[in-house]
């Protein structure tokens, strides 16, 4: 991935959440070997950060706790007063929820987590993604924003729909500003997440109907997000949700 991108963010300052695991600790991984100063929010767990670069300064913190995502915020501008990339990717499902048996506290920390959290992360880091030049924001979203999702999955699905379309207004937005906003929306990527809510049988069956005959992978990911955050590469792109799910509709 270094050798793709060089040291195309030398001298930049990314913050990306979720960066744990799965695709936000592969796309970390190649903001860090592209030159990058990554300042990673990690997740709930704090050995997340164990088998990543050193030069990563990392936070762990539950973003279903406003509280926590404010202390995120305040953490990060601790350590700096420019951000030039913001990459929104902390988010998960939490399981599979039949709509007439979903609770209250369900609903809410998904909610919380998947929706919220993007806003407020975004609005606490504006002015200092203000400070910079040509500064860029791409958010995760996901290839059910679309399709609705899977049974159990409609609020998980819900929220990604709401980032995809709060990407495309904040886009036209923010353009005065000179910052770029756009989504990545991974399809079926073979990860943790999918070990978690998926059966082996209901990916292989989701495989099968791939033009490209595999899961995806975090590395398939990563470097749209450097694409999309650099503007030498990607400078008159804003507003747009870029698919990466092997050709599945």
């Amino acid at each position: 991935m270094a050798a793709v991108f060089g040291d195309l963010f030398r001298g930049k300052t990314v913050v990306i959440t979720g960066a744990g695991n799965g695709i936000g600790k592969a796309a970390t991984r190649a903001f860090d070997g592209s030159g990058a100063k990554v300042i990673a929010h990690l997740g709930r767990k704090a050995s997340y950060a164990d088998d990543l670069p050193d030069a990563i300064t990392s936070w762990s913190g539950d973003f279903t706790q406003p509280d926590e995502q404010q202390a995120f915020i305040d953490f990060v501008k601790s350590t700096t007063s420019q951000v030039d990339v913001l990459i929104n990717n902390a988010g998960t499902m939490f399981g599979r929820f039949p709509a007439d048996t979903l609770t209250d506290a369900q609903y809410d920390a998904i909610v919380e987590l998947n929706q919220h959290a993007v806003v407020r992360i975004t609005r606490g880091l504006l002015p200092l993604l203000r400070q910079a030049t040509a500064a860029a924001i791409v958010n995760t979203v996901s290839i059910s924003a679309s399709t609705g999702g899977s049974p159990g999955s409609s609020i998980y699905s819900a929220t990604k729909a709401f980032v995809s379309t709060y990407s495309r207004g904040l886009a036209r937005e923010l353009a005065p500003d000179g910052i770029r906003v756009n989504a990545v929306s991974p399809g079926v990527i073979d990860t943790d997440f999918h070990s978690r809510y998926s059966s082996a049988e209901k990916l292989e069956a989701t495989r099968r109907q791939i033009p490209l005959q595999r899961l995806g992978t975090p590395e398939d990911c990563a470097p749209t997000f450097l694409f999309l955050s650099a503007p030498e590469l990607s400078g008159y792109i804003t507003g747009q949700v870029i698919e990466i799910n092997g050709g599945q509709r």
